[in-house]
């Protein structure tokens, strides 16, 4: 497979930045974000907007329905069922996201893991995060010293593989493939400046009826509902917590899980690039 990767923080910019580069190379945009592959929760999800899905081909934007689970497996396949049909097409897309772990993905082998338990999953989903924890550190200690203790998500889906099969999760290794993007490039800007945009993006999604969009939703699987805000906004709802309140939380929220991104792309080597330089020299170094 041939692609280029173009990921980062939330807030940071990177539909703009994508949609200039796609243009100048005459590419598609192939999603990487774990709730904007879902169908609605539009403003919740920070899609791209309408304007800017017209000007640069996309997918794996709204591909699933809310009521729909997701992981990286299942991204994976998507996505490189997707990018196969476009180099067919001698296309060469930017796979634009920035979910990590779903781009990490597409560049190794991700072991065939048991399907989820229902049950066992709304068993897990009852205890308190410190309480999955102490199980996970038993079953798997190795996982345990690894794992995000701010991602509940995948501490439950961990734990739940290490009840279902018996075996440590992290017994399930990953394999090196020859899916390695040409590029891997993470988009950056002052943090300042960048927790600023965060901020005054929350704010807008709020204006623009955020909370009437989530009040809206009816069904909602476990995966969909942990995008950031649809928790507080529900809180907001049920009259548990006032707007500002609200607000500040998922902002909070936000600019944490951008905090995290940031250290998640260094770590594993993505080329850092300014949101401010320009981007002749990538497209230069893009071109055929």
């Amino acid at each position: 497979m041939r692609y280029v990767v173009i990921a980062g923080p939330t807030g940071v910019g990177k539909s703009e930045f994508a949609i200039q580069i796609a243009l100048a190379l005459r590419t598609e945009i192939v999603g990487a974000d774990a709730f904007q592959i879902y169908a609605g929760l539009d403003l919740l999800s920070g899609k791209p907007s309408m304007d800017q899905l017209q000007q640069v081909r996309h997918h794996l934007i709204g591909e699933l329905p809310l009521t729909a689970s997701c992981d990286a497996h299942r991204y994976a396949t998507l996505a490189r069922k997707k990018i196969a049909e476009l180099n067919q097409r001698s296309i060469v897309p930017l796979v634009v996201g920035g979910t990590g772990f779903y781009v990490e993905a597409l560049e190794q082998e991700l072991p065939e893991l048991p399907a989820a338990d229902p049950s066992l999953r709304n068993e897990l989903e009852l205890l308190p995060t410190e309480a999955l924890l102490q199980q996970l550190q038993q079953r798997d200690s190795v996982c345990w010293s690894r794992i995000d203790r701010s991602n509940r998500r995948r501490i439950i889906r961990a734990l739940e593989v290490c009840i279902i099969t018996g075996e440590p999760f992290s017994s399930f290794g990953r394999h090196s493939s020859k899916k390695t993007a040409i590029a891997r490039v993470a988009l950056e800007r002052p943090r300042d400046e960048l927790y600023e945009r965060i901020n005054s993006r929350v704010l807008e999604m709020f204006a623009n009826g955020v909370v009437e969009e989530v009040a809206a939703v009816t069904t909602i699987s476990p995966t969909a509902e942990q995008m950031i805000g649809f928790r507080q906004i529900r809180s907001l709802l049920a009259g548990e917590i006032d707007e500002a309140t609200c607000i500040h939380r998922v902002q909070q929220l936000t600019r944490n899980y951008a905090k995290r991104q940031m250290t998640w792309f260094r770590n594993r080597g993505y080329e850092q690039i300014d949101i401010h330089a320009s981007q002749s020299s990538f497209i230069e170094s893009l071109r055929p």
